[in-house]
């Protein structure tokens, strides 16, 4: 059997603080493995500048003139970071046997793509690598972050507990991950979907080397909203049961409330009955504004937009 070709791909914005650190170990593990045996001398380390507005893509060119194994994709303006994830993993799907993708920030521990393509080779299609403490983490990060997976679970969406998007997928599984058209993506949700064979690698996650997160606490909130809208409509069945369960409960107050208004002086009751408009009010709203996330996202994906475009490529595969 042939040795894999192994394609590591790193979705990059504006990371110029980060990335001659990034580059020099993503060669040194990939010629490990390759000297190992494990995978191919054609592997290769494909950075995705996603419309940065620093030096990150002239750093990845400068990367590819000077060694081969690195190739760039340059998209022709900021889609984000599933976005540029993708388009990553789409152009690496032809070329490579595996993929491993993972941040340009070395919080994730390299060495664990080690245990990964060794589960591949013993045929796992993916393989997720998960964390294995949150020690390292404030009080509020781990709270909120493990909140943020019981709250998919609860949501009915299938993800990975402290899983990302630090992951290996075969060409298989890239083939079927290519058949997903939805423009709201949620790539972390989408792959346990995709089924066939997978494991898990357990590492522990470490500080940012350089540079700053480009996922402050609002867009964290923003993007666990969007995975639980984009996965499940449990958020909609649960606005139904809460306003039947409302109703219900309006229904059951109507006799209390007509004996106490007949004997009352108004004031007391009027600040009650305020009290309970605000309530509703707040719960209606919230509700509409739930459903308008939905329809919203109707909206964008009967467009059916380009998730992204690629306006420039450096490439030095051969095709398989």
């Amino acid at each position: 059997m042939d040795k894999p070709v192994l394609y590591i791909v790193v979705p990059c914005y504006n990371e110029e603080e980060v990335l001659p650190e990034t580059a020099k170990r993503l060669s040194a593990k990939l010629a490990a493995l390759t000297d190992a045996g494990k995978v191919s001398a054609d592997s290769r380390i494909l950075f995705v500048d996603d419309g940065s507005r620093d030096r990150t893509w002239e750093l990845i060119r400068e990367y590819h003139e000077a060694d081969e194994r690195f190739s760039g994709v340059k998209l022709s303006r900021n889609r984000g970071h599933q976005n540029a994830l993708l388009a990553g993993l789409m152009t690496a799907k032809d070329p490579a046997d595996a993929v491993v993708s993972m941040d340009a920030d070395l919080q994730d521990d390299i060495n664990a793509v080690d245990g990964m393509v060794d589960k591949f080779l013993e045929g796992c299609d993916v393989v997720y690598g998960v964390r294995s403490a949150r020690d390292t983490d404030t009080f509020f990060k781990r709270f909120t972050a493990e909140g943020f997976y019981k709250l998919m679970e609860l949501m009915g969406a299938e993800v990975v507990f402290n899983h990302a998007d630090y992951r290996l997928l075969s060409k298989r599984a890239l083939e079927a991950l290519s058949e997903y058209k939805e423009v709201n993506l949620f790539l972390r949700g989408i792959v346990p979907m995709i089924g066939f064979q997978s494991d898990t690698v357990e590492y522990e996650r470490g500080e940012r080397f350089a540079g700053e997160s480009k996922y402050p606490l609002k867009k964290m909130l923003a993007f666990a909203l969007d995975g639980v809208t984009s996965l499940s409509d449990r958020p909609i069945q649960g606005i139904l049961g809460l306003g039947a369960l409302t109703f219900a409960g309006g229904l059951a107050a109507i006799p209390a409330g007509l004996k106490k208004y007949r004997g009352s002086e108004g004031e007391e009751d009027f600040s009650l009955l305020l009290s309970n408009l605000w309530a509703v009010s707040g719960l209606v709203l919230t509700s509409v504004g739930i459903i308008g996330d939905y329809v919203g996202k109707v909206y964008l994906e009967t467009k059916a937009r380009p998730r992204y475009f690629i306006a420039e490529t450096l490439n030095s595969e051969k095709k398989k």
